[in-house]
């Protein structure tokens, strides 16, 4: 069995209903999904808290769906595609249940107080630019469901409280950004 094609050596690939350059803005945001989704991987298999570990799982699951859904072009995508409204309840409510137990400064902290909490830093930053670039295709006139939106929006107060649940259960407070 080949794992390749050979069709994109052309410097193109498929949407799920049209054949585009592979740097068109919807390939570059389903790369970064796919990273962010990576990153996210690297995080949990670090993360020692099974709530968080769990929570990321998830997530995961959740960014599959929405790459599928931004993968279709809007006339082939099956309606079962579409990520749920509820999606982005459960990602609000898993934040503030796992936030309950960390206590915050109310500055900004530098990242790296621990390795599993660094990892999960660094899959915030992915996320975020992720949003950043699902962002811009809602803007540039692609069709974009408003519940990716506001779940992109809210994934990285997860992964943020998440880096700060495995930063204290590793013995770490946060470290602020500023010194005074």
């Amino acid at each position: 069995m080949r794992f390749y094609t050979g069709l994109g050596d052309d410097g193109s690939t498929d949407l799920l209903g049209a054949r585009v350059g592979k740097d068109d803005p919807r390939i570059e945001a389903l790369g970064t999904l796919d990273e962010a989704t990576s990153a996210i991987g690297f995080a949990r298999s670090l993360a020692g808290n099974d709530r968080v570990r769990t929570a990321l799982i998830d997530v995961q699951r959740d960014l599959y769906r929405i790459m599928a859904e931004l993968a279709f072009t809007a006339e082939l995508r099956p309606a079962s595609y579409g990520l749920a409204e509820d999606r982005v309840g459960w990602l609000g409510a898993e934040t503030d249940a796992l936030a309950e137990g960390v206590e915050l400064p109310r500055e900004f902290i530098l990242p790296g107080e621990s390795t599993q909490g660094a990892g999960l830093d660094v899959a915030r930053t992915v996320a975020r630019r992720a949003e950043r670039q699902v962002v811009a295709l809602a803007q540039a006139g692609h069709e974009v469901n408003p519940h990716i939106l506001g779940y992109l929006n809210r994934l990285s107060s997860l992964l943020f409280i998440t880096a700060r649940v495995e930063d204290a259960a590793a013995g770490s407070t946060p470290r602020r950004a500023k010194t005074r």
